[in-house]
């Protein structure tokens, strides 16, 4: 059985809205009331610690990417793929600025395990919350950039439909070819900003899922990525070890994107850059249709 710290601080975002708890493995969101609150976390702490194994047998291949390493739970197709992405990767990288990572590596470390390691809180999440089934998402990467975390969300769950969002041409040019030269039959790129698309009746709140990882503070994203999912979908951002913070300035933004945060788990990268957290927002009702704002605005005038 596993030990926790004594010394767990609950941490309250607003003045009564909600309480984050954390733990080394997760951080629980629920209704705040102090003494009820005290006694479930008492409660669920040991429950947690003596259902592991038992949860590890039934969620099957959702858990498998929090084992030793996400990359070894894939399959030989997968691994190759995964291989070919690198080697493209850092080639494009010598003429333009894709990466500050030079060796393949740490790109296998600080890119791909982080990309994997935010598979499994997506499943359980929307299969907790969202639908029956989690193996045909129709998913959106916003500001993906060098394709991390699409491309390698694409190439280990092959049933997702994986949107690449990205406005920069020379970006668009990379992740087409390497979309191209993997031969991932289940991925689009699609060259726009995020703004644009929020507002474009074809992509607005169609999407039962939009991630993003290095692309902007919470306040931001949340602008940029909830206006695209559907009411009854989720975002899913991809953070640092100690988000609390930024989630409490995005509190309000989540709010009037029509969402909720549901919960901040915490996530082993299996990096030497440790611990990370998935932030995951769950969408309760349409957005305003004056989100997103004009293209920059977000940015510059954070909610």
């Amino acid at each position: 059985m596993s030990s926790y710290p004594s010394s767990l601080s609950p941490l309250t975002l607003g003045h009564h809205h909600c309480t984050l708890f954390c733990c080394p493995f997760f951080i629980i969101h629920q209704p705040h009331h102090h003494d009820h609150f005290k006694h479930l976390i008492s409660s669920t702490l040991t429950e947690e610690d003596e259902d592991d194994d038992v949860e590890a047998d039934e969620q099957g291949a959702s858990t498998k990417f929090f084992s030793s390493s996400g990359f070894e739970a894939l399959n030989s197709r997968q691994k190759e793929q995964v291989h070919r992405y690198i080697d493209s990767l850092l080639e494009w990288n010598q003429r333009m600025n894709l990466t500050a990572v030079k060796e393949e590596s740490e790109v296998m470390e600080r890119h791909v395990e982080d990309s994997l390691s935010i598979i499994e809180p997506i499943r359980t999440s929307y299969l907790s919350h969202c639908g029956p089934s989690s193996e045909n998402l129709n998913l959106v990467d916003v500001g993906s950039g060098a394709g991390l975390p699409g491309v390698i969300l694409a190439i280990a769950s092959p049933g997702w439909k994986v949107t690449l969002l990205e406005s920069m041409n020379k970006r668009c040019s990379f992740l087409e070819h390497v979309v191209s030269e993997i031969g991932l039959s289940n991925v689009q790129v699609k060259r726009e900003r995020a703004e644009k698309l929020g507002q474009d009746v074809n992509f607005r709140e169609s999407f039962d899922v939009a991630v993003a990882r290095a692309v902007a503070e919470m306040r931001i994203l949340a602008e940029y990525c909830l206006p695209l999912v559907r009411t009854g979908g989720i975002f899913v951002a991809a953070k640092g070890h100690d988000p609390q913070e930024e989630v409490q300035r995005a509190e309000r933004a989540i709010q009037l994107m029509g969402a909720s945060l549901l919960q901040i788990r915490c996530v082993d990268s299996h990096s030497k850059h440790g611990q990370r957290t998935a932030i995951i927002c769950l969408k309760g009702k349409p957005t305003s249709k004056k989100y997103p704002r004009d293209p920059g605005t977000p940015a510059k005038d954070p909610l």
